[in-house]
């Protein structure tokens, strides 16, 4: 039993447990081009926030994993075979429902370990923050957190790219097909300069991007990459949840 794992917990154990901070990891269930499963942003949500969760408890951090949400926001791939979206309207009401649990229990601090690009949880967040004022409701995307050319050679897609590729060769090689059954990963870029620019935003019809749904060449990717990346991105989110597991919420400014 890993006692930061709310999953893996028991009623025994848990009841006179302090906790801080709860981290909720949410990801999505979608395609990830030829070679690699559904659940891979789900495989790696879980895994960063084990690990992460792991150096932190270590380090004396009060803090609680909880059960990872499984499905995201999907709404650019409704044609891509079983997809499962979730809307943003959904994620609001389960997010609310947790929140509400957290609140009432007098645990005033939670973060979203975000593992999914579509998700974008910052005006919910703002929304639950306005409902649930005692809440610190904060959110990461740990595929953010670290630059990647220091650990890849190809930097330029973001999904099931050599980054995806290279992590679940590490935490899951039995899930991942051969690299030459993948496909290049090609995506196409809008005709429209500003939305290219990444200034302006417009949805992607993700069927009519790529060819295999994957954005960015997976053709390089490792497991001894995948590894490497990993320990770095779990060891810098570990230093979230310390922090947030210390701060005191009525001294958070310099």
């Amino acid at each position: 039993m890993r006692p930061y794992i709310l999953a893996e917990s028991n009623w025994k154990d848990l009841k006179e447990q302090e906790v801080e901070l709860a981290v909720l990891p949410w990801g999505a269930t979608e395609a990830h081009n030829y070679h690699l499963p559904y659940a891979t942003d789900n495989i790696e949500g879980e895994a960063i926030a084990a690990e992460a969760g792991r150096l932190a408890w270590e380090a004396g951090a009060k803090i609680m994993i909880l059960p990872i949400i499984p499905f995201g926001v999907n709404t650019g791939q409704t044609d891509i075979k079983l997809d499962i979206n979730m809307h943003s309207s959904t994620q609001a009401a389960v997010l609310n429902d947790i929140i509400e649990v957290l609140n009432r229990q007098k645990i005033h601090k939670l973060l979203i370990l975000n593992s999914h690009g579509g998700n974008n949880f910052k005006p919910i967040v703002r929304e639950l923050g306005v409902k649930y004022p005692k809440m610190f409701i904060a959110m990461c995307n740990w595929f953010q957190a670290m630059d990647k050319s220091r650990f890849f050679e190809i930097t330029d897609g973001d999904h099931a790219e050599e980054m995806e590729t290279s992590l679940v060769m590490h935490l899951r090689p039995d899930l991942v097909r051969p690299l030459e059954e993948a496909g290049d990963g090609d995506a196409r870029q809008y005709k429209i300069e500003s939305l290219r620019e990444n200034w302006a935003w417009a949805e992607r019809k993700w069927s009519e991007v790529t060819e295999d749904t994957g954005v960015g060449d997976p053709r390089k990717a490792t497991a001894e990459k995948g590894e490497a990346f990993f320990k770095a991105v779990a060891e810098k989110v570990s230093r979230l949840f310390i922090d947030l597991a210390e701060a005191d919420l009525d001294d958070l400014y310099e």
